[in-house]
């Protein structure tokens, strides 16, 4: 879910940034900008070679114009990832070799919801491709937030078979091996009664396309002391030992996501829960998982100590603070292929992704990285080296600033501040599914809530608590869940998903660097999973329901009256919170907290790390 940058004016021109069709005039990103509601198999299609599929997507127009199908300015979809790309997928239907189709309606006011159909033939050979799309305002600009890929698994057609000759196949050199890739901690400690909302993502390393997916709970669970019987199982599992059970389509290759609860036990200890995966019934090498809870608050040895006060917000779950991978700038003719990297404030390292040292930038110096000819090089004139892997620029002092030294967004796009320095880590890493080459920022989730731009310095200070939990929310839902980014190695895109400046903004915003620290580590959880925290500028008196806008219902994105608002025009989607209501709350007294469960129904605020 795209988030818009609140309070501050956003001054990035697209024409700079992304192209535009046809030569055109760049418009500002308030004006066209675009949120995906729906997407036929979710963005996964299925063909047979020469298979003719038809495709339909649909998309709320979050911006300020009134998108047409005709006439100036009107809305189409373009190949993309490199933009204007002749796609093997054309089946001869679209308008041109590069633009797929119209807008479907005559008009989509902002607020309303836009149809593009077409139609996709697979190619003759079998393989899984990814094909990206973005939409366009013909002559004008890029629409925001309209960038679309779709996976799409060319396989032939399997021939039908007995179930007697099914019997006889044989499967032995079919391989059920796992990696498990991501999850939501390596440990935990929750309160006693606590549902915990857990995630992980698997990789399948064997052989075998896996058809279902379980999760068991392979514990022999005793608290550390009395020996005594506990169970973590909760209400949603589907039998007492089986926690989930879900059907997917996982090849070779890919990675599976499985999200499940856990209900804590009444019975304080350090406990050890393991689970065991299997796919199509058969165990998985690798799928084993044993995670360490300690469980506090409840019965047993804690029963008789003194009470200890504000329980609700001090015996949570408790994870360390995530790593964030911030897609920040794609390498391409802005900085002619090519990026210089140095720190002011630290020796850098320069390693590859396996940690190799490749050499010691001294501090004050920079050195060049490219990605050129299918390797990555680095260096100067003669004394340039390669290296098959990404490249990881590390400073030496943990958190120093390393600066982007041949990039100005003052000169290529026209803003106010250069907004080439970051903190911590910076990746070069190549990317063969779009052809492009990323600049990947790599710092802790708290530094990053630092080089948001999603408020500004002048804000209420309980505003900008209430925004950066939801912002913090939202990157740690990114960071648990298999990212939409994933393919390109990163979790949340700068521009795309919450609008990131870096050490820049960090530098000329005190205030909320210091209301990050005063949120640090809360987040908006419902029945112990971390919510979808969405936010918009202004509502028009009332929120909007989740099901108004997109598809489905989330009991706690529900409408509700925002009296600060009323008589206004709604700018945004409508969903969850306002921030010009926001504001007033806390200009009426009003905390973080109490905006927040004002906002979203029924829930609660937590501290998940220190």
């Amino acid at each position: 879910m795209r988030f818009s940058a609140l309070v501050v004016s956003l001054c990035l021109l697209l024409g700079s940034f992304a192209g535009i069709p046809r030569s055109a005039h760049a418009a500002s990103s308030s004006a066209y900008a675009a949120l995906r509601v729906t997407t036929t198999g979710g963005g996964s299609i299925s063909l047979t070679p020469g298979e003719v599929k038809p495709v339909t997507i649909t998309l709320e127009n979050t911006g300020t114009s009134t998108w047409k199908n005709d006439g100036t300015g009107y809305i189409s979809l373009y190949t993309y990832g490199p933009k204007y790309r002749t796609s093997a997928f054309d089946p001869g239907t679209w308008l041109s070799a590069t633009q797929v189709k119209r807008l479907q309606e005559a008009s989509v006011a902002p607020g309303a919801t836009g149809t593009i159909s077409f139609s996709l033939r697979a190619p003759q050979t079998p393989g899984t491709y990814s094909e990206t799309f973005a939409l366009a305002s013909e002559s004008t600009a890029w629409v925001t937030g309209g960038e679309i890929t779709l996976s799409v698994v060319v396989a032939e057609q399997q021939e039908e078979v007995s179930p007697a000759e099914e019997n006889t196949e044989s499967t032995a050199s079919e391989t059920y091996t796992a990696n498990i890739v991501a999850q939501t901690a390596t440990k935990l400690k929750a309160r006693a009664g606590k549902p915990i909302s857990f995630m992980i993502a698997v990789k399948n390393t064997g052989t075998a396309t896996w058809s279902t997916l379980s999760v068991t709970d392979a514990s022999s669970l005793t608290t550390a002391k009395t020996g005594q019987h506990v169970s973590f199982a909760h209400s949603s599992w589907s039998g007492k030992n089986a926690v989930t059970v879900q059907n997917q389509n996982i090849a070779p290759g890919e990675t599976a996501t499985l999200q499940f609860f856990l209900q804590t036990p009444q019975v304080n200890g350090n406990h050890s829960v393991a689970f065991s995966l299997a796919a199509n019934g058969e165990e998985l090498d690798g799928g084993e998982l044993l995670l360490p809870i300690e469980v506090t608050g409840g019965s047993g040895e804690l029963a008789s100590a003194p009470a200890i006060e504000n329980v609700e917000t001090q015996f949570i779950a408790s994870v360390e603070e995530p790593i964030m991978r911030v897609g920040v700038l794609i390498v391409d003719e802005e900085t002619n292929w090519e990026v210089e990297i140095g720190s002011q404030t630290s020796d850098v390292e320069l390693r590859d992704t396996d940690g190799k040292l490749l050499l010691t930038i001294p501090k004050g110096s920079n050195v060049r990285a490219a990605y050129e000819n299918g390797v990555y090089v680095y260096g100067s004139g003669t004394a340039e080296k390669t290296s098959s892997l990404p490249l990881r620029f590390v400073p030496v002092t943990a958190n120093a600033v390393l600066e982007i030294t041949n990039f100005d967004r003052r000169v290529t796009r026209g803003t106010s501040f250069a907004n080439n320095t970051f903190r911590n880590v910076l990746e070069l890493r190549y990317n063969a599914s779009k052809d492009r080459t990323w600049i990947i920022n790599e710092l802790g989730m708290e530094y990053y809530l630092r080089g948001l731009a999603e408020t500004s310095n002048s804000s209420p200070t309980e505003y900008q608590k209430a925004i950066l939990t939801a912002a913090r929310t939202y990157a740690y839902y990114h960071y648990t869940h298999v990212s939409k980014h994933a393919a390109e190695g990163y979790l949340v895109d700068a521009y795309r998903d919450q609008v990131y400046w870096g050490y820049g903004q960090e530098e000329r915003n005190p205030l909320i660097t210091a209301a990050v620290e005063a949120s640090r580590g809360y987040i908006v959880t419902y029945q112990g999973a971390t919510a979808i925290t969405s936010y918009f500028s202004r509502s028009d008196g009332m929120t909007r329901n989740w099901s108004d806008v997109w598809a489905g219902s989330i009991p706690y994105a529900q409408a509700v009256a925002v009296p600060c608002d009323q008589g206004k025009t709604l700018w945004g989607h409508g969903v969850g919170m306002s921030a010009s209501g926001a504001i007033c709350m806390a200009n009426e007294g009003k905390t973080s907290e109490e905006i927040l469960t004002y906002f979203y129904t029924g829930v609660e605020v937590e501290r998940i790390w220190e």
